[in-house]
């Protein structure tokens, strides 16, 4: 049931604000699911490509998806994804949760100041 939750929040905040994997799905796997951060990240990664296709779906239906710019912006972000992956394998977990609260802090604080 809590996985089902997940997936459902992440869809949500996925389609409204175009966010879902990694600032919804890996905190909730993690600390409601109680997944390891690595299993947490690859399961998210997982989920988006799901997540991703009803989203464009529902979007194209309605004529709102530019295709060009899709792959121009998506070609270049599995190559990012691939060489991301290879990065996380060799960071502490520590450190990636550190990081990755410091990222949403700084994402936070801008939006608040935008």
């Amino acid at each position: 049931m809590q996985l089902i939750l997940i997936g459902v929040l992440s869809g949500f905040f996925s389609a409204l604000f175009g966010v879902g994997g990694g600032i919804v799905v890996v905190p909730l796997l993690v600390t409601v699911a109680r997944y390891a951060v690595r299993p947490a990240t690859a399961t998210s990664l997982a989920a988006i490509g799901i997540i991703a296709l009803a989203g464009v779906i529902s979007y194209a239906v309605r004529g709102k998806v530019d295709v060009e710019a899709a792959a121009v912006v998506g070609l270049p972000g599995a190559a990012g994804a691939l060489a991301g992956t290879a990065l996380q394998q060799r960071i502490p977990v520590r450190w990636l949760g550190l990081a990755f609260a410091g990222l949403l802090v700084g994402v936070g604080i801008k939006l608040l100041i935008a």
